[in-house]
């Protein structure tokens, strides 16, 4: 059964990195000391759950969660600072600081190493967030001790619930766009103007055409979804905005 730290301090660990061509080492005192910080731990980098849902969405919040006072997001995997850097590079989660934890200490640590030898990864990071405030763990979220993968309450929304319970998130918003289109400039501007973030597919770049036909059943870019609707260009975007 893995345990909840609330009220204890994080253990110190030193963390070897690799930045650019010079490996760098990080303490836990660098990372806490005077700050607010998310940490969500998981059990590998590059794992489906890991990538589509538990990592985007933390990336996706953060400026949410800096409006309420959190310093940092700090993501830590049982997994070597190449494969981090990596998965980074892989995610473009610009807003998330990832920290490699190869030997397990920090893991070891928290209480939170998991044996995983049935599938190949050894020993790991049971998936768990927490909200640590000057190196003291104020709160944590255990996924449920049961088979598998369990991903039900160290998401980024339920650590949002916590810190700013009134928060009503924006739902997601992503647009299609190309380079040099001048409707699409005009489409992002509107929902700058609204302070409505989004994600953008460029298409050649994250997306082709036939794939955007496929989405929406149009080839004309800006195209625009809010929640899962459709909502259309730049014009319908306005009327929907207005």
């Amino acid at each position: 059964m893995f345990s909840s730290k609330e009220g204890q301090h994080i253990p110190q660990v030193t963390f070897p990195t690799r930045q650019g061509d010079a490996w760098v080492n990080v303490t836990t005192d660098e990372l806490f000391k005077d700050k607010t910080v998310i940490v969500f731990s998981l059990p590998g980098a590059f794992t489906p759950t890991c990538s589509s849902t538990h990592l985007p969405r933390y990336n996706e919040l953060f400026s949410v969660f800096k409006e309420h006072g959190v310093d940092e997001i700090v993501c830590v995997s049982v997994n070597d600072t190449f494969v981090m850097n990596a998965w980074k590079n892989d995610q473009e989660a610009d807003n998330i600081r990832f920290i490699p934890d190869g030997n397990g200490e920090f893991t070891q640590g928290m209480g939170m190493l998991a044996d995983k030898n049935d599938i190949g990864f050894g020993q790991r990071s049971w998936r768990y967030s927490m909200l640590v405030k000057n190196g003291l763990i104020e709160k944590m979220f255990i996924e449920p001790n049961e088979p598998g993968d369990p991903f039900k309450v160290s998401d980024a929304d339920t650590m949002l619930k916590y810190i700013a319970p009134e928060y009503k998130t924006q739902e997601s918003i992503t647009v299609f766009t190309k380079p040099g289109c001048p409707f699409c400039a005009k489409a992002k501007q509107s929902l700058i103007d609204h302070e409505l973030q989004y994600e953008e597919v460029v298409l050649g770049k994250d997306a082709t055409t036939v794939s955007l036909r496929a989405i929406s059943g149009r080839t004309t870019v800006p195209q625009v979804f809010v929640g899962g609707k459709h909502i259309g260009g730049s014009e319908e975007l306005d009327n929907y905005l207005s």
